[in-house]
């Protein structure tokens, strides 16, 4: 499985950005897809997942509200739609896929997925 995550950039507080992650080598629509991200001297944390119809989504409660995350089974593309962007949201941002069953009360660990996209830097600063 290959994930490739685009779309990250530089831009002011309180601005927008979207950011996507392109999987191959399996059948999109069988894999859980989340989001995580990784500030210079943090640890990884997580940001958002989406289930395989995309019905339940979870959230981060520090993104929630601000961040939506959305995917196109049929373009095999799992997006992240960022608004409201603070400078605390500075991060590289990975995407992660489980070709597993998620367990409901793990879609948070990094240990859960299975293949990870090589992260995409967003930047917020004036």
């Amino acid at each position: 499985v290959q994930l490739q995550a685009s779309g990250g950039g530089l831009v002011r507080p309180g601005g927008s950005l979207r950011v996507s992650c392109a999987v191959s080598g399996y059948t999109f629509s069988n894999l859980v897809m989340g989001w995580f991200r990784q500030a210079p001297e943090k640890e990884r944390e997580f940001v958002s997942a989406i289930r395989r119809l995309g019905g339940i989504m979870y959230y981060s409660d520090s993104v929630k509200g601000r961040f939506t995350i959305s995917r196109d089974n049929a373009k095999n593309t799992v997006y992240l739609q960022m608004n409201k962007l603070k400078p605390e949201d500075t991060a590289v941002y990975y995407c992660a896929a489980l070709t597993g069953i998620l367990n409901g009360a793990n879609f948070d660990k990094p240990g859960t997925y299975d293949y990870w996209g090589q992260g995409t830097l967003v930047t917020v600063s004036s």
